[in-house]
């Protein structure tokens, strides 16, 4: 049994959708961090920077926070989703990727774009340029790839569940999809998927996939 303490942010997001995908039972604890929950004396003993998510692991009772390394965790712990020997390393370039580029430039995107729209120029001009520029790397690496790593079009993976959740606030961050036609068609195919429209949805419920 799997405890996650988690929120409906993009990182949040990869973690329930890997634990849908692998089929584990688990128990949701929301930390509405609109609300300040992430701040709590008891969830700062779990995660000492107040970030979400974090998962505790029943059976070897042992804590694990930040989105990337739960990833790996689980995938690792469970066998699956990891890419088979001759890709694993390639798949683990993508995941770093996501975490070292596409999150953080795109979290700057989502609060310079989104949520403080009008405040910077700059920094609007900045990350807006910047999303378009990862965006089309993603896009040119998926020209000839269905997923983001593997054998012949690839197999499906924890890299792309790590980036899935992030394109899927393409509006947020001012993309329209049909320019970049390659990840309009990897997220397609990811939406469709049944792991994933229940990952999506957690901790809140009625939340629709972007298209």
């Amino acid at each position: 049994m799997i405890d996650l303490y988690t929120w409906s942010t993009p990182n949040g997001r990869k973690v329930s959708i890997l634990l849908e995908e692998l089929g584990v039972e688990y128990t949701v604890y929301p930390i509405d961090i609109g609300k300040g929950d992430q701040f709590s004396k008891k969830f700062q003993k779990m995660s000492p920077d107040s970030k979400i998510p974090v998962i505790y692991d029943n059976q070897d009772q042992r804590f694990i926070r930040e989105s990337g390394a739960i990833l790996l965790y689980l995938s690792n712990k469970f066998g699956q989703f990891t890419g088979t020997a001759d890709y694993h390393w390639d798949v683990m370039q993508w995941l770093m990727w996501q975490m070292s580029a596409i999150g953080p430039i795109l979290g700057q995107a989502h609060h310079f774009l989104y949520y403080n729209k009008g405040r910077s120029a700059y920094a609007e001009d900045r990350f807006r340029t910047e999303a378009k520029k990862l965006y089309g790397i993603l896009d040119n690496r998926l020209k000839n790839f269905e997923y983001i790593s593997g054998p012949g079009k690839g197999e499906y993976s924890i890299a792309d569940i790590a980036l899935w959740p992030w394109i899927s606030r393409f509006q947020r961050h001012q993309i329209n999809l049909d320019e970049y036609p390659n990840v309009y068609q990897w997220y397609r195919k990811i939406s469709e998927r049944p792991a994933v429209k229940k990952g999506y949805d957690i901790p809140l419920f009625g939340n629709k996939i972007p298209t």
